[in-house]
């Protein structure tokens, strides 16, 4: 049985508390919210803290309010289980709800938060394991060795952001809030990754991401569709969200974003630049899928053959538009 190890808990009533803790204690901390992602890296000593900082007794960090009319704020320690279930964001936000329903397990969903799936630790099947089997291995980059096992010729550290929430906010422009001992301020999602499986986060040490602010969808439709081995638990192998504008079947907004294929969320542009101003048909969705697969280099870091993965980024990405445009799935090729 792997045991947690040692550390000292607290738990701060405020954000700023929490943040004013961080900085004191620097790296020999780390903030815990549902404790889904970052205890079971503990017991395999990915992760040491002597201090963990609890913030689930932080009533400001709970919550969702909002509506359709005015844009949604989600609180960080609200779970994916409360926003899957949330009329609201069902009907203004489906893809979100999609994600979030689809992250792990339902107990898991139940304590797992939507800051801590935004924060999920990048992945890679060198690095997620016990111990003993990376010390055997030698270690890789983020273990402190000088070698990245995925790529041996690579300077930096390869693993996946495997967030199924990431894609989807990124497709629907929200931002998030952060709060710090120097104050807060407000990020784009899509700005809080970076391309780096090790500092894979904008947000400084010190920081505590606090709040979801969706915009108003006015109009724009999305999707999300996820590759997984088993469909009741795994993290994604692949993630595909879309979100389309239109204006008499005309696209005057189109955002695709791949998750799981890098190690932060991937937008298309190129496939989205095809999109916009066009009617949505059978042949426009074929060449914008085709588009979108480009950028996708899944490496052989995660489950499933990565040849696959890279031919279902595809499939997927055809499967959300023609969602979207209310067309039968109508693929050739089979998940």
């Amino acid at each position: 049985m792997l045991r947690l190890p040692p550390f000292i808990y607290l738990a701060p009533a405020t954000a700023a508390e929490a943040a004013q803790m961080l900085a004191e204690h620097g790296p020999d901390a780390m903030l815990v919210a549902g404790g889904s992602d970052v205890l079971p890296n503990m017991k395999r000593r990915q992760r040491v803290p002597k201090v963990l900082i609890s913030l689930r007794r932080i009533g400001e960090l709970t919550g969702i309010s909002g509506d359709a009319e005015h844009g949604f704020r989600i609180g960080a320690c609200a779970t994916l289980a409360q926003i899957a279930g949330h009329a609201g964001i069902q009907a203004a936000y489906p893809a979100l709800a999609k994600a979030a329903d689809s992250a792990g397990t339902p107990p898991l969903r139940t304590t797992g938060t939507i800051g801590g799936n935004l924060c999920l630790d990048t992945r890679c099947n060198y690095y997620d394991q016990t111990f003993e089997w990376r010390q055997a291995l030698g270690f890789c980059l983020k273990d402190g060795s000088d070698v990245c096992r995925v790529a041996p010729g690579s300077p930096r550290c390869l693993a996946v952001s495997s967030c199924d929430t990431a894609p989807v906010l990124c497709s629907l422009d929200a931002r998030v809030r952060l709060v710090g001992p120097a104050g807060e301020r407000t990020l784009a999602v899509q700005s809080l990754f970076g391309e780096d499986g090790i500092n894979y986060l904008a947000k400084q040490p010190e920081e505590v991401l606090t709040e979801v602010l969706l915009p108003p969808p006015a109009g724009l439709r999305s999707a999300y569709w996820k590759l997984r081995r088993r469909a009741s638990v795994d993290f994604p192998v692949l993630g595909v969200a879309v979100a389309l504008q239109s204006d008499d079947g005309v696209v005057r907004k189109a955002r695709i974003v791949l998750g799981a294929v890098a190690s932060h969320p991937l937008v298309a542009v190129e496939a989205e630049a095809l999109l916009a101003g066009q009617q949505l048909s059978e042949e426009l969705i074929d060449r914008a899928a085709e588009a979108a697969a480009k950028p996708a280099k899944p490496l052989d870091m995660t489950d499933l053959d990565y040849l696959y993965r890279k031919k279902m980024a595809r499939v997927y990405v055809r499967r959300a538009l023609r969602e979207l445009a209310g067309l039968p799935s109508g693929d050739e090729e089979s998940a």
